[in-house]
């Protein structure tokens, strides 16, 4: 996977709208851990809530970003470890004292091609009545990526931006046959947010977190940055028109707990 550069104040602007998936994914896990590894952790601001959820454990982020982690430990060091890391690299060891018992990863995967073959190591680590408890976007059909894509790929950009679009996640059902392969008992499910963004260009400022960080990262010139951050923009005004009460920003979420038997 190509390092992706991360802006970590950037990402916490919708610090609140990008938590909420990560409440509901921790609060279907159904048992107290004593060891914590959340994968793709990010800035550390929903690891760090979990010594609360959870008081006893010991709890680790890893993040491929150096930028992220660096946030993460200035802000949420003292309760937490991070780690720069791969996800793709990570091992859990299969005994000792640094075995987890809960594998967390939330909003991350998607940026781990054939994260599937990830599972059967990652389960094979557990002890039993161990957990992973995974969410990922499933929107990636919506007008938010596939407008992306088309600009990247269109006369004036294709030399310095195209590229395919990024695979689609498995669907629901492909999370629960891998891990019930595994010998798990799976819970999975799908939530589609109506998210309201407030703002000039909401939604644009939504994907400079996220989605757009690779195109950014190929357009170091500003002012190639900013004709193109200007033409996204304007599309993306249009497929998501401001209303009174604010601009809607539908993301559909892909969750899944499976727990070692």
């Amino acid at each position: 996977m190509t390092p992706v550069s991360w802006d970590p104040t950037q990402y916490l602007r919708h610090a609140d709208l990008r938590g909420r998936p990560f409440f509901e994914l921790v609060d279907r896990v159904p048992l107290v851990p004593t060891r914590v590894v959340d994968l793709g952790c990010g800035p550390g601001n929903t690891t760090a809530t979990l010594p609360a959820r959870w008081p006893g454990a010991v709890v680790t982020g890893l993040d491929s970003s150096p930028q992220m982690i660096e946030q993460a430990r200035r802000d949420h060091g003292a309760h937490v470890e991070f780690l720069v890391g791969d996800i793709a690299g990570y091992a859990p060891p299969p005994t000792g004292a640094e075995r987890p018992d809960l594998i967390l990863s939330n909003a991350a995967l998607q940026w781990v091609p054939e994260h599937l073959a990830l599972f059967p190591r990652w389960i094979e680590a557990l002890p039993r009545g161990g957990a992973l408890a995974l969410q990922v976007p499933g929107n990636f059909d919506q007008p938010s990526h596939t407008l992306l894509t088309e600009l990247r790929n269109s006369p004036r950009w294709k030399a310095t931006v195209g590229g395919p679009h990024r695979a689609d996640i498995p669907e629901p059902g492909e999370y629960l046959s891998t891990l019930a392969g595994l010998g798990c008992a799976v819970d999975v499910w799908e939530t589609t947010y109506h998210q309201v963004l407030s703002g000039d260009h909401p939604v644009l400022d939504w994907m400079l977190g996220t989605g757009l960080r690779p195109a950014l990262d190929a357009l170091p010139d500003p002012a190639q940055r900013a004709d193109f951050l200007a033409e996204y923009s304007a599309l993306l005004d249009t497929a998501y028109p401001r209303r009174d009460f604010g601009t809607v920003l539908p993301y559909r979420r892909v969750f899944a707990v499976a727990v070692k038997r």
